[in-house]
């Protein structure tokens, strides 16, 4: 899928703020997503990434516009395919959440004032309150964090975090080569080498009965991989 030609075009009648949810299997919390979202956005997009449950068929009918990959092919993949659809429909910040309800849309009025006073790219932070995080959770998070902050040559204290957004003008720097849950990493080198102000907000993160699809072993590979691409060293 290539870069429309029309992304760095505005229109007046795109939508100013716009949510894109990356889903797979999200039957169970998709539709309560959408719901709870629109309220505080123009639109809600979802990806469905290849779910073989009901997941696409809950979003729209929540009030959702959905985009289907046929087959599975990872969250970085859902992203990229939302960000440039939303790019190419003109809307002016595309606010990244998950499909599990870990992420209050209530905050998003945060990322778009953030937004406002010049950052391109807005990430939310969970780290300044870790009580209902779990320990492993948060010990991952913080050194994950530490490492990347180190690469990008700036300091993200939640690296971590899904709950994102996007300025239209810079849909372009964020692209990369990464598919999978590395591509969240991915997106924040690309953003701090290509000049892109990045900035973060404090956000609460919601633990309910949800299972993470992040597979230990695979995508620790994958992001060890990415780290050897981008600085030349394992760790």
């Amino acid at each position: 899928m290539s870069t429309p030609p029309s992304l760095t075009q505005s229109t007046d009648s795109a939508p100013r703020v716009v949510a894109l949810v990356p889903a797979y299997r999200e039957a169970r919390h998709i539709a309560e997503v959408v719901r709870t979202t629109l309220p505080h956005v123009d639109e809600v997009w979802v990806v469905d990434d290849g779910s073989p449950d009901a997941t696409a068929a809950q979003a729209e009918a929540a009030g959702a516009k959905v985009i289907r990959h046929p087959v599975n092919r990872g969250k970085g993949a859902a992203i990229k395919t939302g960000l440039l659809a939303l790019a190419e429909r003109g809307a002016r910040y595309i606010v990244l959440l998950d499909g599990d309800g870990q992420h209050a849309p209530a905050e998003i009025a945060r990322f778009v004032a953030a937004a406002e006073a010049g950052a391109g790219l807005v990430v939310g932070n969970r780290l300044e309150d870790t009580r209902t995080m779990p320990f492993v959770r948060r010990c991952v998070n913080r050194y994950m964090s530490w490492r990347i902050s180190r690469v990008c040559g700036t300091r993200i204290p939640d690296t971590q975090c899904g709950f994102r957004l996007v300025a239209r003008d810079r849909v372009a720097a964020v692209l990369g080569e990464s598919d999978h849950f590395d591509f969240e990493t991915e997106m924040l080198v690309r953003a701090v080498r290509a000049g892109c102000p990045v900035t973060s907000v404090p956000v609460s993160t919601i633990y309910g009965e949800e299972q993470s699809k992040i597979s230990p072993v695979r995508d620790a590979l994958r992001f060890f991989r990415l780290m050897k691409k981008l600085t030349g060293s394992w760790l």
